[in-house]
């Protein structure tokens, strides 16, 4: 029998923030977002990853959209979660400085950029 050994996360500067991957495991992905007020992630869709959001703290705008379909802006605050399945056109937006916890499916990098502010569309990193 192997040693059982903790998990070490891992910090991962992004421009909106940052996210901490606190569990990694090939069915399941943990991870904590910080994103820092009126900075967003990319308008994006996954093709495999399926996840679901919970805002901790802050104030969050979703904004969601089937395919092409029109926009939708749902606000989120403490306490409030929404799932976010395969290609389902999404991104958040920090009105007030959140932190998110995101459950997902383990495929990281699976992510379609359709739109970034940070100037990353087309790029296959970590969200």
């Amino acid at each position: 029998m192997s040693a059982l050994l903790p998990f070490v996360g891992r910090r991962i500067e992004k421009p909106w923030g940052y996210e901490l991957i606190w569990a990694e495991q090939p069915r399941y992905v943990g991870k904590i977002l910080h994103i820092r007020r009126e900075c967003q992630l990319s308008y994006q869709f996954h093709r495999l990853k399926d996840e679901t959001i919970y805002v901790l703290d802050g104030v969050l705008e979703l904004e969601v959209a089937d395919g092409d379909g029109p926009r939708r802006c749902l606000r989120l605050g403490p306490g409030q979660s929404f799932h976010v399945p395969p290609g389902l056109r999404h991104r958040l937006t920090a009105v007030e400085t959140c932190t998110v916890l995101e459950a997902s499916t383990a495929e990281l990098d699976d992510i379609v950029r359709l739109e970034d502010r940070y100037g990353r569309i087309h790029q296959r990193d970590r969200t």
